[in-house]
C-alpha cells in the first residue's frame, strides 16, 4: 500500500531539501543497523495481492472506489493505480506449524468476502497477472484511481521524461503503441511477498532472492495477453519496466538507470540499495515530514525515516528492501515483486511456500549461489522466463542451461521442501503446496498456458471475453491451475 499525499507543486527547493533529507536519514540507517536496534525474531512473512475487477462481460469494471466502500475489511485493503484494480495485504504472521494453512483460508476467506463486496456494485473479482479483456481504450488518465498520489506521481513521471511512453513488445505477436499517462502500468497485477530478516541476514536473503527470480516467473507465468494481443508468457515483466520509465531514449542509451530495475550486482547490505537509491534516482516525490531523525534518535527514539521510505517506495526493483516501524520497533523485510496474482488461491500458495522454502535455503547455503551464478546470468534468467513461462530454458550453476522443470523437479524443488521444514512448517501442508508446483511441472500448465489453451476462435476479443469469464469461474473453486480443463 502506497502513502497517500497531498497533491501539490514542487519546487526546485523542495527537491533540493528533499536530497538533504534523505542523505540525513541515510547516515542514520546506518547508525541504527551499527547498533542493532533492529526486530531479527521471531522472522514474520506477509503478503499482498492485487486485483482486478470486471462487469458482467468480463470487462474492466471502473468502481474500485466503491466496492471498497462496500467492503467491511477496510484495514486489509485499499485502492491501486486503476478504477480495476484493488490491493489486499494480508497481516504478517510465523509459518511454523499451521501458518500455510492459516494465511491460505485468511486469503480466501477476504477475497470470497470481497467479492460478495463487489457483486453489490455489479463487479466481479479476477485474480490474474494482466485482465485478458484489458484493452488500450481502458488505460486513459481517467482510469486513474482517484488519489492525489497516483495523479501526482502521474505527473511526476512524464515530467521527467517529457515525452509520450513507448510500449514495444515482441513475443508471439508484436504491439507497438504509446501512452501519455501511467495508466497501463495499472495492467500489472502481482503477489507480493515479504520476509522479515535480521539486518545481517539481509543481503544473503535479497541475493537468493535475485537468484532465483527467473525460476519463480517461469513457474508462475500468467500475463500472456495485453490489450488483444498474444505476447509473453508474463507480459507483466517487460510492461511494468517500459509502463514506468522515467528515462527518454537519449537518457536510456548514457545508461541512466532504469526505476523499475533489476539491479546491476549482488550486495554485502541492505545498506547498499538505500545508498543506490539516493546516487541514481532524483526524487518523483519530494516531500518532507517535520521529524527530526538525528534528534530521534539520539532521544532513544525510533525515527520513521519517511523520506527514505516514500523514495523507495518510488523505485520499482523486482526484490525490495523495506524498512517500518511497528509497536515502536524498526525492522526489515525483502519484498519479492516478481509474480503474477492468481490463478487461484491455491496456485498463489503454492507460488508463496515455493519461494519462502527456497529462499531460505540459499540465503544459508554454502558455498551462496550468488558466488557461482553471475548477476547478469540472474536478470537474463527473469526476461527468458517471462518470455517463455514454463517452457524457458535457464542458467544455473552446476547444470549450465536446462529447462525449467527439469531445474526445479531435480534440484530446486526437494530444497524448497527442506526450507520449509527450517521454517518449521507443518509437512502436510508444505508437501500439499509443493505437490502443485510439481504437478505444473509435469503438466506444463500454468495460468499462461491455459489461456493461451483457452483463448480460441475467429474473433481474439470475443475469445479472450469468453476464456475471461470460463477462468473467473474455475478460479473460484480453488483448483489449481493445472487440473483446469479447457
Amino acid at each position: 500500500m502506497g502513502k497517500e499525499i497531498q497533491r501539490v507543486a514542487f519546487s526546485g527547493e523542495d527537491r533540493r531539501k528533499y536530497r538533504e533529507k534523505v542523505r540525513r536519514e541515510l547516515d542514520v540507517f546506518a547508525r541504527m543497523l551499527r547498533a542493532d536496534m533492529f526486530d531479527v525474531e521471531p522472522a514474520h512473512v506477509g503478503m499482498e495481492i492485487e486485483l482486478n475487477l470486471v462487469d458482467d462481460r468480463a470487462e474492466p469494471a471502473m468502481c474500485n472506489a466503491e466496492v471498497l466502500a462496500q467492503i467491511a475489511d477496510k484495514a486489509a485493503w485499499s485502492t491501486e493505480l486503476g478504477q480495476f484494480n484493488l490491493e489486499i495485504n494480508v497481516p504478517p504472521r510465523l509459518l511454523t506449524g499451521d501458518g500455510l494453512a492459516g494465511l491460505e483460508e485468511e486469503i480466501r476467506h477476504s477475497l470470497n468476502a470481497a467479492d460478495r463486496s463487489a457483486r453489490e456494485t455489479g463487479a466481479r473479482m479476477v485474480m490474474v497477472g494482466i485482465l485478458p479483456t484489458l484493452m488500450q481504450e481502458h488505460t486513459s488518465e481517467h482510469a486513474l484511481s482517484a488519489s492525489d498520489r497516483y495523479r501526482v506521481l502521474n505527473e511526476q513521471i512524464f515530467a521527467a521524461r517529457g515525452e509520450d511512453m513507448r510500449i514495444e513488445i515482441h513475443g508471439a505477436e508484436r504491439l507497438l503503441t504509446h501512452a501519455s499517462c501511467i495508466t497501463p502500468e495499472a495492467a500489472c497485477t502481482s503477489t507480493q511477498l515479504h520476509i522479515q530478516v535480521a539486518p545481517d541476514a539481509f543481503a544473503s536473503y535479497w541475493n537468493a532472492a535475485q537468484a532465483i527470480a527467473g525460476v519463480q516467473v517461469a513457474l508462475a507465468a500468467n500475463s500472456p495477453f495485453l490489450f488483444g494481443s498474444q505476447l509473453w508468457q508474463e507480459t507483466r515483466i517487460t510492461l511494468f519496466e517500459q509502463a514506468t520509465d522515467t528515462r527518454p531514449d537519449e537518457l536510456r542509451h548514457q545508461g541512466v538507470r532504469p526505476r523499475v530495475w533489476f539491479g546491476e550486482r549482488w550486495i554485502t547490505s541492505v545498506f547498499d540499495l538505500f545508498e543506490e537509491n539516493l546516487r541514481y534516482f532524483p526524487a518523483l516525490l519530494p516531500i518532507c515530514e517535520a521529524e527530526d531523525p538525528d534528534q530521534v534518535l539520539e532521544a532513544n527514539g525510533c525515527p520513521q525515516l519517511a523520506e527514505m521510505s516514500l523514495h523507495n517506495g518510488t523505485i520499482y526493483r523486482w526484490n525490495r528492501p523495506v524498512y517500518a516501524v511497528v509497536d515502536g520497533r524498526p525492522h526489515l523485510r525483502v519484498e519479492n515483486r516478481v509474480l503474477p496474482a492468481g490463478p487461484s488461491v491455491a496456485d498463489v500458495m503454492a507460488n508463496a511456500a515455493f519461494y519462502f522454502g527456497l529462499v531460505r535455503m540459499l540465503a544459508e547455503q554454502q558455498p551462496p549461489v550468488w558466488t557461482r551464478l553471475s548477476f547478469g546470468a540472474a536478470e537474463s534468467n527473469l526476461h527468458e522466463a517471462a518470455r517463455y513461462g514454463i517452457d524457458a530454458h535457464l542458467y544455473w550453476p552446476g547444470v549450465g542451461e536446462v529447462p525449467a522443470t527439469e531445474l526445479v523437479l531435480r534440484r530446486l524443488l526437494p530444497l524448497a521442501r527442506e526450507g520449509l521444514n527450517q521454517w518449521g512448517a507443518d509437512p502436510a501442508h508444505a508437501d500439499r503446496l509443493l505437490g502443485i508446483i510439481e504437478q505444473r511441472c509435469l503438466t506444463g500448465r500454468t495460468g499462461a498456458a491455459w489461456q493461451v489453451r483457452a483463448a480460441v476462435g475467429p474473433d481474439r476479443i470475443e475469445a479472450l471475453r469468453t476464456m475471461t469469464q470460463g477462468y473467473i469461474e474455475r478460479m473460484h473453486t480453488n483448483a489449481p491451475v493445472h487440473v483446469w480443463d479447457d
